[in-house]
C-alpha cells in the first residue's frame, strides 16, 4: 500500500487544500453546522477511502446533496432528526451494494460522462471567479446555477466587478502564477518539485502574505476572505461540536423518504463519479462498483452517527487527486488524516489561508476538466456524440449536476433510438428483371420494436410489381412486433403484385404462407 507513497503524499496535500474549503462551503450551503462538513470529509477520506476498491477516488460531502439537506433539516424538525435519515440512507446503500446495484453506473453513455466532467470543470471555474477576486458572498459549496443567496452564477460574477478585494486578488494571481510555473516548468526540473507540490507553496505564501499585510488597509486581507474553520477552546469544546442522531424520530415517515432520497442520489452520484474517474485515470484501473456502494453506505452510517453530512465520491477531489499524480487509495486516506489532524491541532493557522489562493487551485482543476480541445474532439466525433455531451454540459452549468446528467442521458437515449431506427435493415436495389424491380432487404442482427417504424416505412414504399428478397441469415433476434408486420405485409404484397423470397440459413422460401409459423419454429431467432 505504501509502494507509491512518493506519489500519494504530495497528491494528498493537494486534495486536502481542495477539500477543506469545499467541506466548509457545502456545510454552509446545506444549512448545517460547519463542523459537519469536516466530519464528512474526514470519514470520506479515512473510512470510505480504506473500504473502497477505488485507487484514485476521493469521497466527502457532495454539493449535489446540499439542496436536499437544506430542505430536509427544515422539514424534519432539526439537524439531529436529519442525522437519522443519513444513517438510514447508509443502510439502504448497503442493501444496494448487496443487491449488486452498482452495475447501473455502466449504462451511462461515454458522451454524458465526458459532458459531466466538462460541465463540472466549467462550474468550478465560474464559481471560483468571485472568490479569486475576494468577493465571498456566496458559499464555496453552492454549485447550483440558482444560488441559495438569491443570485445566480453569472450575476455573482457581475457583482464581483464592484466588490474586488485588492489584497485577495494580488495573492490570488501570485498563487495562480506559482501553480502554472510549478506544473509547466519546475515539475520537469527535479524530483524536489514533484515532492513539494505547487499548491502547498501557494498556500504557504498566502499565509505569509496575510501576516505581512494584515495591518495594511489597502493591501491586507480581511477575515471574511479567509478560511473559517471552527476553533475549539479545549478538548471538551472540540468534542462538543459533534452531534448525534435522535433515533426517537425514526417512526416519522418523512425521515424514511429523506433517507431513501439520500441513498438514491448519493449512490447515483457515486456511480457516475466512479465511471468518470476511471476514464480520467491514466493507469485505467477499474473500480468495483458494488464494493463502492458498500463503502459509501458504511461511511454514511458512521458520518450520520457522529454528526456528519451525507457522503459521496466527489469528482472535484478525485480529479485533483488524479491530476496531482495519486496512485493508490493511500492518497485519499492521508488527506482524511490531514483534515482530522489540522482541525484538532492547527485550526487557527488554517484560518489564515486566503480563499483566493484556494480558488486559484480550483481554477486549475476546473481548466483541466474542461479543456477547450475536448469540445473540438467531441464535435469531430459527430452529432450523435456531440449533442448529448453539449446538453449535459449546459444542463450542469444552467441548472445543476443531476439535471444535467438526466437531460444528457435522455438525449443519449433518443440518439440510440434514432440509430436503432436507421440500422434495422439495409436495402440493395437492382435493375428490373422479368418486368419487376428486384430489391434486397437485409435485416440487422437484432431487430426490436424500436425498428417497427423504419421497416414498415420501407415495406409500404415498395412499388407495385416488385420482387423482394428478405435476407434474415444474420438476424439473431427478431421481435414479435416485426414478425406481425411481415405477416400483415404478406396480404398487401399479393394485392400489389409483390413476390417475396425469404432467405435464411435454413434455405430459401418463396412467398412464405405464414411468417409467424416460420419464426416460431425457433423463437426469437431467425
Amino acid at each position: 500500500m505504501f509502494k507509491y507513497i512518493k506519489n500519494d503524499l504530495p497528491a494528498s496535500i493537494v486534495v486536502f487544500f481542495v477539500a477543506l474549503p469545499l467541506c466548509l462551503g457545502i456545510a454552509l450551503a446545506s444549512g448545517a453546522p460547519l463542523f459537519s462538513g469536516l466530519i464528512a470529509g474526514i470519514i470520506g477520506g479515512i473510512v470510505v477511502g480504506g473500504l473502497s476498491g477505488s485507487k484514485i477516488g476521493v469521497s466527502g460531502p457532495a454539493a449535489g446533496l446540499a439542496a436536499i439537506v437544506l430542505t430536509a433539516i427544515g422539514t424534519l424538525g432539526g439537524y439531529q432528526n436529519f442525522l437519522v435519515a443519513v444513517v438510514l440512507g447508509g443502510i439502504i446503500q448497503l442493501i444496494f451494494g448487496f443487491l449488486k446495484a452498482g452495475i447501473i453506473g455502466y449504462y451511462f453513455p461515454s458522451s454524458v460522462i465526458k459532458g459531466m466532467l466538462t460541465g463540472i470543470g466549467i462550474i468550478i471555474i465560474l464559481k471560483q471567479i468571485p472568490h479569486f477576486f475576494g468577493y465571498d458572498a456566496n458559499s464555496g459549496g453552492d454549485f447550483a446555477f440558482f444560488q441559495i443567496d438569491g443570485e445566480n452564477t453569472f450575476s455573482e460574477i457581475l457583482k464581483t466587478v464592484n466588490n474586488i478585494s485588492l489584497g485577495s486578488t494580488i495573492i490570488g494571481f501570485i498563487g495562480l502564477g506559482i501553480l502554472l510555473l510549478w506544473s509547466n516548468v519546475l515539475s520537469k526540473k527535479g524530483k524536489i518539485f514533484n515532492l513539494i507540490q505547487g499548491p502547498l507553496v501557494a498556500v504557504v505564501l498566502g499565509i505569509v502574505y496575510f501576516f505581512i499585510t494584515q495591518s495594511n488597509s489597502k493591501y491586507g486581507i480581511s477575515s471574511s476572505h479567509l478560511v473559517s474553520v471552527p476553533v475549539p477552546d479545549n478538548l471538551d469544546s472540540f468534542l462538543g461540536q459533534f452531534s448525534f442522531p435522535n433515533f426517537g424520530a425514526i417512526t416519522n415517515p418523512e425521515i424514511w423518504v429523506v433517507a431513501f432520497t439520500i441513498a438514491l442520489v448519493a449512490s447515483l452520484e457515486t456511480l457516475l463519479c466512479v465511471e468518470a474517474t476511471d476514464k480520467l485515470d491514466p493507469h485505467k484501473n477499474v473500480t468495483p462498483t458494488n464494493r463502492e456502494l458498500l463503502a459509501q453506505g458504511t461511511g454514511n452510517i458512521i458520518s450520520g452517527l457522529i454528526g456528519g453530512l451525507p457522503i459521496t465520491q466527489v469528482i472535484v477531489r478525485s480529479s485533483a487527486n488524479i491530476q496531482s499524480g495519486g496512485r493508490t487509495k493511500m492518497s485519499a486516506i492521508i488527506h482524511g488524516f490531514f483534515l482530522l489532524i489540522s482541525v484538532i491541532l492547527i485550526p487557527t493557522l488554517l484560518n489564515k489561508i486566503p480563499l483566493s489562493v484556494l480558488a486559484a487551485i480550483l481554477l486549475i482543476v476546473g481548466y483541466k476538466l474542461a479543456k477547450p480541445a475536448l469540445f473540438l474532439q467531441m464535435y469531430k466525433q459527430g452529432w450523435k456524440q456531440f449533442l448529448p455531451f453539449t446538453v449535459t454540459v449546459l444542463g450542469i452549468v444552467f441548472i445543476d449536476l443531476l439535471w444535467g446528467i438526466g437531460l444528457g442521458l435522455a438525449v443519449g437515449i433518443v440518439v440510440i433510438l434514432i440509430k436503432s431506427f436507421q440500422n434495422s435493415h439495409f436495402l440493395h436495389i437492382e435493375d428490373k428483371s422479368n418486368g419487376k424491380h428486384k430489391i434486397k432487404m437485409t435485416l440487422a442482427e437484432e431487430v426490436t420494436f424500436f425498428n417497427k417504424g423504419a421497416i414498415l416505412k420501407e415495406l409500404d414504399s415498395l412499388p407495385k410489381d416488385t420482387y423482394l428478397e428478405l435476407d434474415v441469415r444474420k438476424t439473431r433476434y427478431l421481435d414479435n412486433d416485426i414478425i406481425e408486420i411481415l405477416e400483415d405485409f404478406a396480404f398487401k404484397a399479393k394485392e400489389r403484385n409483390i413476390d417475396i423470397q425469404l432467405i435464411s440459413e435454413r434455405g430459401i422460401i418463396e412467398n412464405p404462407p405464414s411468417y409467424i409459423e416460420f419464426f416460431q419454429l425457433r423463437p426469437k431467432t431467425a
